[in-house]
């Protein structure tokens, strides 16, 4: 029948329209804060990837002014950590480690990830590099502040280009409704759960809280924090692997992306290889009315790839080194992804699970 021939899955049209807007609007934030280029411009994409690989609603103010203040108020708070950092350290590493804890263990009992994440984000890299200088830190948190805003904006932004389509209704339609949110796991579960996400994390933060050029390494940083969070939200059978396939997966979309501005390296040029890699890391994050079953791992995979490619490109306006620090970036990269596969299989061994491990919701209503 015609009408047959012109229907179409309704959840195509959701998870296609998604995609579009991860990569619109992560593109868009790219070009965006590389013309006006503050301190760490490029996690203004970050955030806003992030929240975009998302299924979630569009955005009111409450919620943007909610994120704001989740990433700016940890990484101010931070600085009142220095002067024990600086004087009583092994006080201040103490608090370091409750915050971090803490951090971890609100998105263990069902808190948004994305709020995790940048909360340990904020944390991680005003303690490291505040550790070391203080000027340099204080940038570094402008940086943030500046980016959480510029994310807010460009993801109303996508959202107003390419706004939701209405979901159809589950009586009549066919269609079934979106699965119930299940219940958070037990408060022995979530601590597990954050303990070894703090297992993964913690070793990494202390060795940068002692290495003098911790200010070279803020884009590790967002890595180990992803990572931590990452540990938290995964079955713990699959972590190690998904840890170690996301890296893989974003290596390689840096590595190609390298290439090609390496013979045509100009901010449009840039901003589209960010698009398109929305585009192909967007097919596997979204489905249908929700999340692919892998999506969590490819949208961790396109974090790799934007956090590897934006510093090199960044470093090739200044010098012809940037293809050498572009590979022992991503070769860190690679070890980092290893060493917490390893340190998750050593605390799962020492630690195993007593129940069934609980698997998050990625749509959490009002992030």
């Amino acid at each position: 029948m015609p009408v047959a021939a012109q229907t179409t899955h309704p959840g195509v049209n959701i998870a296609s329209r998604r995609i579009l807007r991860l990569a619109l609007g992560t593109a868009l934030s790219m070009g965006f804060s590389q013309i006006i280029g503050w301190p760490i411009s490029f996690i203004a994409a970050v955030f806003t990837m992030f929240m975009l690989a998302l299924p979630l609603p569009a955005p009111t103010l409450k919620s943007g002014i909610k994120f704001v203040l989740a990433l700016v108020i940890p990484a101010y708070a931070g600085i009142l950590l220095l002067p024990l950092l600086e004087y009583a350290r092994w006080a201040g590493i103490l608090l370091v480690v409750l915050a971090l804890f803490g951090s971890f263990y609100y998105s263990a009992r069902g808190g948004s990830p994305v709020m995790g994440m940048f909360m340990t984000i904020g944390l991680t890299i005003v303690v490291t590099v505040g550790s070391v200088s203080a000027d340099a830190m204080l940038l570094i948190v402008n940086g943030l502040a500046v980016g959480a805003v510029a994310r807010v904006a460009f993801v109303f932004i996508a959202h107003a280009l390419l706004p939701d389509l209405p979901v159809p209704q589950a009586v009549g339609a066919g269609v079934k409704p979106p699965p119930k949110p299940s219940p958070g796991p037990s408060n022995l579960t979530a601590r597990r759960n954050a303990l070894r996400s703090l297992a993964v994390v913690l070793p990494l933060v202390i060795i940068f809280l002692f290495s003098s050029s911790s200010t070279s390494y803020v884009v590790i940083m967002i890595k180990v924090a992803s990572m931590g969070q990452q540990a938290n939200s995964e079955i713990s059978r699959a972590m190690g692997r998904e840890q170690l396939e996301s890296t893989l997966w974003g290596g390689i979309g840096a590595i190609i992306a390298w290439q090609v501005m390496s013979i045509w390296p100009s901010l449009l040029m840039f901003s589209l290889l960010i698009g398109l890699a929305g585009l192909l890391f967007g097919t596997r994050i979204f489905q249908g009315f929700g999340m692919h079953p892998r999506g969590s791992m490819w949208s961790y995979a396109f974090l790799t790839m934007i956090i590897v490619i934006t510093p090199a490109v960044m470093d090739s306006q200044g010098g012809s080194a940037a293809g050498a620090a572009f590979y022992t970036r991503l070769m860190l990269f690679v070890v980092i992804a290893i060493y917490g596969t390893v340190s998750v299989a050593v605390f799962d061994t020492f630690w195993p699970a007593k129940s069934r491990p609980y698997k998050r919701q990625e749509l959490a209503p009002g992030d």
